[in-house]
């Protein structure tokens, strides 16, 4: 294993380790929460700290925008400007140019691109992506690179990995000149071509970063080419550094990439289903704004300890979402946050008995198909 990944078990591809980061060790296999600006939508760090998420998601682009580097700087980077005490994992913003397309171009040299929020014009680099991280001082960065999607044609996708692999070189390069500060993952591409996600794989491999990343899925592709590429992709990546595939936050998604061999995942999918009215629970996804919870007096789980569960009925929380309660946003994110801590102990534990594919087979069966 790497100085700073140890494999302790696994249960055929699924794996049980430790993340070593500097504030602190990450139980893998690890859901990271998304608090994409340096907060967590609706919940404040002391919350997240009492759940022990050792490890969050924030996003370089967004930063880089809005509060912009120059004050990160001036209030030592984002660990202390946000008070939060655990380890932070920034995305490089290739996701975000992707998804806002019209407002970037590509090029060799970077990218090209308009603000969401005031339409000012910037002009991104690997090396940029990479000092900018250092600047707001993450504990994992990612390379920069080019997320495509699903529909483009072969020809397209291999000048996207090209261009990927290139930018992942500038920026190892860059991260080195500047003091290899926290750890650089890198990102196989590939689009749905598996020649291209194996030669991806084989040649950000031979880059020697401290881990690897699968990027260019869920991207709106069907779910069994997301299992097939899954399972397709993960063992292409070394075994003694830590995997990561991002974006993916719904139970069935993470089940399948573990059963790959996958360590890290990460999504907005628990918080942003909790701001629209929806609990996640071991019977499945509630819709809380549904009628037939009206005058239900039960908690949402009796066995679960957030903020919503000890004390609240889903009659009341969705009296709160009903009439547009702020509360309500707050307790639900409590309890899906809750909720998704309690699955990824469960998943580790299941590896550590090996009984992971059991696991998987009866967590499923109740999830999705639960008379709730």
């Amino acid at each position: 294993m790497s100085n700073h990944f140890t494999l302790l078990s696994s249960d055929n591809n699924a794996r049980r380790g430790i993340l070593h980061l500097p504030q602190g060790d990450v139980q893998t296999p690890v859901f990271m929460p998304v608090g994409t600006v340096g907060a967590m939508k609706a919940l404040h760090h002391d919350r997240l700290e009492e759940l022990n998420y050792q490890l969050i998601l924030a996003n370089t682009y967004h930063l880089y925008l809005r509060p912009g580097l120059d004050l990160l700087k001036n209030m030592g980077g984002l660990p202390a400007f946000s008070t939060w005490s655990k380890n932070f994992l920034t995305d490089s913003g290739g996701f975000q140019f992707f998804s806002l397309s019209k407002f970037a171009k590509f090029t060799e040299e970077g990218v090209k691109f308009s603000s969401h929020i005031d339409g000012s014009k910037h002009f991104f680099t690997p090396e940029m992506a990479v000092d900018a991280q250092n600047i707001i001082g993450s504990h994992i960065k990612m390379v920069l690179d080019v997320c495509t999607p699903p529909d483009i044609s072969e020809k397209k996708a291999y000048q996207a990995h090209l261009l990927t692999l290139d930018w992942a070189k500038r920026c190892k390069q860059q991260w080195e000149l500047t003091g290899s500060n926290g750890l650089l993952f890198g990102i196989i591409q590939g689009n749905f071509y598996k020649d291209l996600r194996r030669l991806s794989a084989d040649s950000l491999a031979e880059l020697n970063l401290p881990g690897y990343a699968i990027g260019g899925l869920s991207v709106g592709e069907e779910k069994h080419v997301f299992k097939e590429f899954v399972h397709f992709t993960t063992p292409l990546l070394p075994h003694n550094k830590p995997r990561y595939v991002m974006g993916i936050g719904t139970p069935d998604y993470i089940l399948q990439a573990v059963e790959a061999g996958v360590d890290m995942f990460d999504c907005v999918y628990p918080t942003r289903v909790a701001r629209n009215g929806a609990a996640m629970t071991f019977d499945g996804l509630l819709s809380l704004k549904n009628e037939r919870f009206m005058k239900d007096s039960s908690p949402i789980d009796p066995e679960c300890d957030c903020s919503a569960c000890r004390r609240y009925s889903k009659s009341y929380l969705r009296h709160l979402i009903k009439a547009k309660e702020i509360n309500a946003l707050t307790l639900l994110t409590d309890h899906n946050l809750t909720f998704m801590k309690r699955f990824m102990i469960q998943v580790r534990q299941s590896i550590e008995d090996k009984t992971f594919l059991t696991y998987k087979q009866q967590f499923l069966h109740q999830y999705y198909n639960s008379s709730l």
